[in-house]
């Protein structure tokens, strides 16, 4: 078995020298949201970091096949991710040299000179292979965003099209200038080693040898043999058992070491990034300690209160915390970011005088705070020793409920890791100053970012289950004028039905206006409730009784409201979006900017005109909206020729947004108009207008676009 191993760039590995294909056997492309953007902020860290150092993501497994093309047998997950990222990048470029280098890097366009056939870089399973050429790698994404839930047949094909949006958002977020240097970091400087063999079961078996991992040192295995060292011989014995006392609570997961040391070095050195933390925390914070002869000090006076700060926030249910802080800890970690916790360990450790002693009642008896929400699983020990001193426990308060404010008003103007961390960074270093919460000026809200937080409110979510779960939470709280106790298992549901079946009630709205509110805030509902029990029901009623059989439920009074609505109208989730908006602008003192204008009154499209955070989205583009936007014109037709089988579909646009067939049936989105003549595979970019040959896809992109 011949087996070579070679580290290249991406810019070399999706070339015509690679043709990655995916065997049957492999599972499905199973990566999610999160997972996608790990990928891309870790990449855009790196970069902004180093631009010019290089990034390594892991390695591929590859089994030789005829000419170049090669079996993956392990990094299917970050080929088609890095595929779509690539493909997200192209779409948002309007350079056509450089959308063309992007596109390249997706499909091989053929040289018949050379012998090299057209086809794409990466061919996935055959259920999945045409559904990922037709909707990522060829064309745009436009036809991927016109889908609907039940336009896709496999939970792979869903994943695609969700993180297909995800890196959209993300990418384009981002500014011209910092979308072209992260495109450009990607593929040049992110390294993949490249593992090759003739043998699948040679493959398989360098897959187990390298997935079979030992007990590696951690971060904090070489902290503490750098500390013991610097320390007097006769102490040494002495501080190697602190140490392990101080971090063994903390586990053995190299990954939240890593964690907890990242968010110390932004704590101490005031730095936002810490990309390599074995080299940024020796040479920022722990070698000038240990050079100026602060080995024990460092243990004792830093590593154990901020080490027990970290698990007081991993398990705040469970310490001797007043209520109320661990209230405003439990909704911090309702959030998915982690950027919070160096200003959240910095609160506990300069409010409780006593944190870093062995002796302190640091932990009280599992669910203690069942106020605040259900106990989290900890091997915290029980309530022993000394009472915590707390000390200034109103600027404590003030700094968390900022804090939390910043987090989420980030979190719904999808900001990314890097201002998240300058803003606890900006928060920390004042605060060391001697300044106010307020005059830090870290965790500050400006109007453009209520603004933002309030259009996106209004708009569509094209956000993570998390998110709309927390913000349902606290507009429910602010309802209520107190914490909620939380049931363990709370989500956050449609009323209405994603797919609405022929029959029910919900079939005789416009098509145009269920869109509308597939995925905004006033359509969502706090329950006990999971999808799969409500994905068969079809009418309101069976769903709203769903929804309220739980006790636990009905504690959120936006649920509990449910059982006085005997029928659900357009009317009345807009009534639910406009109240739950306000509650949300009042708990988080965004309601009104410096002129004192009451900005939650203000329409959607008014908050998108003031302010300039607004960015294209993968949000689904409606019909009417391209109308309205002067792009296509009631009464133009729209052709899809089929030459092979002698077919040619004709469409009109009708005045209310809307496509109709030469047989008269209407269809609100190309995507259903295509597969009603044209079966499944259809979608978007089928269609042409006939006065110019111009695709639906292109026009949908430059709508997507205008923007700019």
């Amino acid at each position: 078995m011949a087996i070579t191993a070679t580290e290249k760039p991406l810019e070399k590995i999706f070339t015509s020298d690679y043709r990655f294909v995916i065997p049957s056997f492999q599972r499905a492309y199973t990566w999610r949201q999160d997972n996608i953007r790990q990928l891309v902020e870790d990449v855009d860290d790196a970069c902004a970091a180093d631009p010019h150092g290089a990034y390594f993501l892991g390695s591929l497994i590859l089994v030789r096949g005829h000419g170049s093309q090669y079996q993956v047998i392990d990094g299917q997950q970050r080929l088609v991710s890095l595929s779509i990222v690539f493909a997200a990048l192209r779409d948002l470029e309007d350079d056509p040299e450089l959308a063309a280098g992007l596109n390249a890097l997706l499909l091989e366009q053929g040289d018949k000179l050379r012998g090299i056939v057209a086809e794409p870089r990466l061919t996935l399973r055959d259920r999945d292979a045409a559904f990922f050429r037709s909707s990522v790698q060829e064309g745009s994404l436009e036809a991927l965003f016109d889908l609907r839930e039940e336009d896709f047949d496999s939970n792979a094909q869903r994943n695609i099209a969700r993180n297909a949006r995800e890196a959209y958002d993300l990418l384009a977020a981002m500014d011209a200038a910092h979308r072209h240097d992260f495109a450009a970091y990607l593929v040049r400087r992110v390294m993949v080693v490249i593992v090759t063999t003739d043998d699948l079961a040679g493959a398989h078996r360098i897959f187990d040898v390298m997935n079979m991992r030992g007990v590696p040192l951690t971060a904090s295995d070489v902290f503490k043999a750098k500390t013991v060292a610097a320390l007097p011989e006769q102490t040494r014995d002495l501080y190697a058992a602190r140490w392990d006392a101080i971090m063994d609570p903390l586990g053995d997961d190299p990954q939240r070491l890593e964690e907890f040391f990242e968010s110390l070095h932004l704590i101490l050195a005031y730095k936002p990034m810490c990309l390599q933390v074995l080299a940024d925390f020796l040479g920022d914070v722990l070698e000038p300690r240990l050079a100026a002869g602060q080995a024990a000090a460092f243990v004792d006076d830093v590593l154990a209160p901020y080490a027990r700060a970290w698990q007081m926030i991993a398990a705040p249910t469970q310490t001797t915390l007043p209520d109320d802080v661990v209230g405003w800890l439990v909704a911090l970690d309702d959030y998915q970011s982690t950027e919070w916790k160096p200003v959240a360990m910095w609160a506990l450790v300069h409010s409780i005088r006593n944190l870093g002693s062995p002796e302190a009642m640091v932990f009280a008896r599992s669910g203690s705070h069942a106020a605040g929400a259900p106990a989290q699983d900890s091997a915290a020990p029980a309530a022993a020793g000394e009472p915590l001193e707390l000390h200034d426990v109103a600027r404590l308060l003030e700094l968390l409920r900022a804090l939390e404010r910043a987090v989420g008003v980030d979190s719904l103007n999808r900001q990314g890791t890097q201002p998240r961390r300058r803003r606890a960074s900006r928060e920390i270093r004042g605060l060391d100053k001697g300044l106010t919460v307020a005059q830090a000026g870290g965790l500050s809200i400006t109007d453009e970012d209520r603004r933002a937080a309030l259009m996106h409110l209004r708009g569509e979510l094209q956000t993570n289950p998390a998110l709309k779960r927390a913000l349902l939470i606290r507009a429910n709280e602010q309802r209520e004028g107190a914490r909620i106790i939380r049931p363990r298992s709370l989500n956050a549901l449609p009323l209405l039905p994603e797919r609405v079946k022929a029959g029910s009630p919900f079939a005789a709205w416009p098509e145009a206006e269920r869109d509308r509110w597939t995925d905004r805030i006033g359509n969502l509902v706090l329950t006990q409730a999971n999808e799969s029990q409500l994905a068969q029901l079809t009418t309101y009623a069976a769903r709203r009784d769903r929804l309220l059989m739980s006790a636990s439920s009905r504690r959120f009074p936006l649920t509990a409201r449910l059982k006085d609505i005997a029928e659900l109208t357009p009317a009345t989730l807009e009534a639910r979006q406009e109240e739950t908006v306000r509650l949300l602008a009042d708990f988080w003192d965004i309601r009104y900017d410096a002129d004192r204008v009451d900005l939650a009154a203000l329409s959607e499209e008014h908050l998108s005109q003031r302010t300039t955070a607004r960015r294209p989205t993968s949000g689904r583009v409606t019909i009417a909206q391209v109308i309205a936007a002067g792009l296509l014109i009631p009464g133009e037709t729209l052709v899809w020729e089929r030459p092979r089988k002698g077919e040619r579909w004709t469409v009109t646009v009708t005045p209310e947004g809307r496509l109709r067939l030469e047989d008269g049936s209407e269809y609100g989105t190309p995507t259903a108009a295509a597969r009603a003549v044209g079966g499944r595979s259809a979608g978007l970019d089928v269609w042409k207008r006939t006065s110019d040959g111009r695709s639906l896809s292109d026009i949908w992109k430059a709508y997507r676009l205008r923007l700019r």
